[in-house]
């Protein structure tokens, strides 16, 4: 694991992980521009798991650059900073979004929020993908 969970630190970017809603993605467009992008997302302290739909452009820039950049919403001051870096790849083996253990718990009220249902959702991003960690810092 890239941080240890033992310490202050590392426990505090633990909870984040476990329990922020939303993560902010940076894609690299074909014109080399930043392409952020919020996105809900699950961590299983080895990689983060993703799904997309399939004609979503974060998906032809990572399949030109696999390389991404995540990013925590910081504190009002900026004193609550996780970043990630790191690669992604397709998981064509990942089960269907709502049937993954923990997404009920964690989005059902964002698909009620929007007036969908998990499985709703689930029909219209199908697409799986992981992006696996190597550098991650926090404040």
């Amino acid at each position: 694991m890239l941080f240890d969970p033992t310490t202050e630190a590392g426990a505090r970017i633990q909870k984040r992980l476990q329990n922020d809603k939303i993560i902010w993605m940076t894609t690299v467009a074909a014109d080399g521009t930043p392409q952020p992008n919020p996105v809900w997302f699950l961590w299983d302290c080895e990689s983060f798991l993703f799904y997309s739909q399939p004609n979503a452009r974060r998906l032809k820039n990572i399949a030109r650059n696999p390389r991404v950049s995540l990013n925590l919403e910081a504190g009002a001051w900026g004193d609550d900073v996780v970043v990630i870096t790191g690669e992604a790849r397709l998981d064509p083996a990942a089960p269907l979004w709502h049937q993954f253990p923990g997404v009920a718990e964690k989005y059902q009220e964002g698909a009620e929020m929007l007036g969908q249902t998990l499985e709703q959702l689930a029909s219209a991003y199908t697409v799986a993908y992981r992006v696996y960690p190597q550098r991650i810092r926090g404040s």
